[in-house]
């Protein structure tokens, strides 16, 4: 019997690693489901500057290039108090964006989909209309806090190994004491090159959202159909764990 692995009061940086330990625990490489609740969205900069070192050496991207193809980040703090000026930006600028990682961009990014999905006729920015079914009293209905990744015109293709979308999903939901959870599904992530940056992305993309809305951001929950132990095995696993546990504050 399946039974889920479920990761929860630990911050982000740690989430990450009690995962990578998992592994070493199981016969196979994959984990499924996993389930990630988040609430203390801290970094522990010492597994963080540890993972990135590795992942720069294995010729993989980075935890922040990861992270910004869900939430540009570092271009929303030039719009900071203009949402619409920035999407508008990541709009226009987007075939250059797409030329800076030519083949894992080709058929588009996290974020473009949030804020750029194809529709019948007009695209369709997502992400705005949830921020303003969220704060709008009158027609605050919740099924309409959700945002689809996954394209079937463009995405249903063959092959082994597509790379993108492997987030498929995601919903935001208000709690009773006014505060916002974000949540999302994954059919398959990959947990040494692509978990930390994806789950990064994501509480950046809450935060923002949180702010718009002008609501304290208090839960990210992450459901993982299957986590893949990705390029490493299960030894390099094991001794990239034991490295951050000897060389770094947990």
């Amino acid at each position: 019997m399946t039974i889920p692995t479920l990761i929860q009061n630990l911050n982000l940086s740690q989430s990450w690693l009690n995962i990578l330990d998992k592994f070493g625990n199981i016969s196979g490489n994959e984990l499924s489901p996993l389930i990630l609740t988040i609430t203390d969205f801290e970094e522990n900069d010492d597994i963080r500057q540890l993972l990135d070192a590795h992942l720069i050496n294995n010729e993989k991207q980075s935890i922040q290039t990861v992270s910004e193809t869900i939430f540009p980040a570092s271009l929303n703090k030039l719009f900071k108090n203009d949402r619409h000026s920035f999407y508008d930006e990541y709009i226009a600028n987007f075939k250059r964006i797409q030329k800076l990682d030519a083949k894992r961009n080709s058929r588009g990014t996290y974020f473009q989909r949030l804020i750029n999905y194809p529709g019948n006729e007009n695209r369709i920015n997502q992400l705005e209309n949830i921020i303003e079914s969220i704060g709008d009293s009158k027609n605050n209905r919740r099924s309409r806090y959700q945002a689809s990744i996954f394209d079937p015109n463009t995405d249903s293709l063959d092959g082994p190994y597509l790379g993108f979308p492997c987030l498929q999903h995601v919903t935001f939901y208000v709690t009773k004491e006014k505060g916002l959870v974000l949540n999302s599904f994954y059919a398959i992530q990959h947990i040494y090159s692509k978990a930390y940056g994806n789950w990064l992305g994501l509480i950046n993309l809450g935060k923002f959202v949180s702010g718009e809305l002008g609501i304290p951001f208090e839960r990210f929950n992450c459901f993982v159909s299957i986590e893949k132990l990705d390029s490493l095995s299960k030894t390099e696993a094991k001794k990239l764990y034991d490295q951050a546990i000897k060389e770094t504050k947990v």
